[in-house]
């Protein structure tokens, strides 16, 4: 029998890449939640239909457009969102959070989540306290919030602006992207205004893409390794509930 993932796609461009593949190569099943499709882009605040998460034996929230504090705009789905992570959580089913993912596990375990003082925008190299859970990189960054660490959390990687990977009993929340690929950065772009999003920072997108082409072989392995880290030693982890 195999194992089930299900990956919470908060938007219709969130594909995995190599994580995708690395849970296959793993034996994993998996099943692709869609939250805000291509229809409801412009208006995200949708009402949804969840699947019983607890039936999993993996649950991965991807990232998003959205802020993880914005029950104001996405509230129909993030505030049930935020109780239902909680008790995936809390059964002791592991987690993997990835970017606004990461964020909403923060928030979910008593952390907090803000606007940053400047956005990330591509390939960083950042400082971890466990190279062989999480190495320094670089990894792929999108995002212009940031969170705090839980209280009682473990920090495995930071850098000058923010945490940038935590583990909390069977949960791992990431700042960054392990799931980008060349064809994964090419979905984020093409979308309206992706690309103009990115050059307002400073961002050239011509370099952006060709870095990514670049690496994409050594990229590609560190998001197969992190999945093998994460089944290995967070999924078995002892259950440590809030």
């Amino acid at each position: 029998m195999s194992k089930r993932v299900i990956f919470i796609e908060h938007d219709h461009v969130s594909e995995g890449g190599p994580i995708w593949h690395q849970f296959k190569v793993r034996g994993f099943e998996i099943t692709r939640f869609v939250i805000v499709d291509k229809e409801h882009q412009k208006s995200p605040n949708v009402s949804v239909q969840w699947p019983d998460l607890l039936s999993f034996d993996v649950v991965v929230v991807m990232g998003a457009p959205y802020a993880a504090y914005g029950d104001d705009v996405v509230g129909n789905w993030l505030m049930p969102e935020l109780e239902k992570m909680k008790e995936v959580h809390n059964a002791g089913i592991p987690v993997l959070g990835i970017c606004f993912g990461g964020q909403l596990m923060s928030r979910v375990l008593g952390g907090t989540v803000s606007r940053s003082p400047h956005a990330e925008l591509g390939w960083y190299d950042i400082q971890s306290k466990d190279v062989a859970l999480i190495p320094n990189g670089p990894w792929f960054q999108y995002h212009w919030d940031r969170f705090t660490l839980p209280p009682d959390a473990t920090l495995i990687a930071d850098n000058e602006l923010c945490p940038q990977a935590f583990s909390f009993g069977r949960t791992l929340g990431l700042q960054f992207h392990p799931e980008i690929d060349a064809h994964v950065l090419d979905l984020w772009l093409e979308m309206e205004g992706g690309c103009a999003e990115v050059e307002s920072e400073g961002v050239d997108v011509k370099e952006l893409r060709a870095q990514t082409k670049e690496i994409e072989e050594q990229s590609n392995q560190r998001g197969y390794d992190l999945v093998d880290q994460f089944l290995d030693r967070i999924a078995t982890a002892p259950i440590k509930r809030i």
